[in-house]
């Protein structure tokens, strides 16, 4: 039985799909926009634990490449660590998003075919004003920003939906986006984006 755990705080998604992805109303049965998925999730733990480990104040990077529907899995992915992180937090960290932890990234452990690797490396991840920043080594640039609704002082929100990474998401789009790592070389800039609050624990 794997440790108790829990991850409170804050993700940001960016992907290859048009504005906006359409996985996260069909929970991964719609193909995305351009047949394949291929995009980046960065998180912001404000407080977590694996077991006695803590994970408080980490950043997290993941690299998606996903061949067709999400739904039906067969992905390829790689983590990134916070070179801050004790050997405890990184092996905590490490099966938590390889799914082997269970819970809410269980999921991962199934979708993912292939995992390319774990790097531990400088990860940033800064808010200003309603924009989202983040950056790992070089390896990932990106900044996310809200789509504003008719309201234009408020984003656009899909709220109680079934997406196994919260229900609550505000719609986003990439200013800019850079990926140059494990044989790719990506610009998402102007693509869709997404990002929420998480709660997520296991097992």
């Amino acid at each position: 039985m794997s440790e108790k755990w829990a991850i409170n705080g804050e993700l940001i998604l960016n992907c290859s799909c048009t504005v906006f992805c359409p996985c996260v109303v069909s929970l991964g049965e719609h193909p995305p926009t351009e047949g394949h998925c291929q995009g980046w999730a960065g998180i912001q733990i404000e407080n977590g634990n694996f077991g006695d480990a803590t994970l408080d104040g980490l950043n997290i990077g993941i690299l998606l490449d996903i061949p067709g529907n999400m739904g039906r899995g067969n992905w390829a992915a790689a983590l990134y660590i916070d070179d801050r992180a004790d050997d405890a937090a990184t092996a905590g960290l490490e099966k938590i998003f390889t799914g082997q932890a269970g819970g809410n990234t269980g999921l991962l452990r199934i979708l993912v075919g292939e995992f390319l690797g774990v790097k531990k490396l400088p990860i940033s991840y800064a808010k200003k004003g309603d924009a989202r920043i983040f950056n790992v080594d070089r390896k990932i640039e990106g900044i996310i920003e809200p789509v504003l609704g008719a309201n234009s002082d408020e984003p656009v929100v899909i709220k109680n939906s079934g997406y196994w990474i919260a229900p609550d998401i505000i719609v986003s789009k990439a200013t800019k986006s850079k990926v140059r790592d494990f044989g790719r070389v990506w610009n998402f800039e102007g693509r869709s984006a997404e990002f929420c609050r998480i709660e997520w624990s296991g097992p």
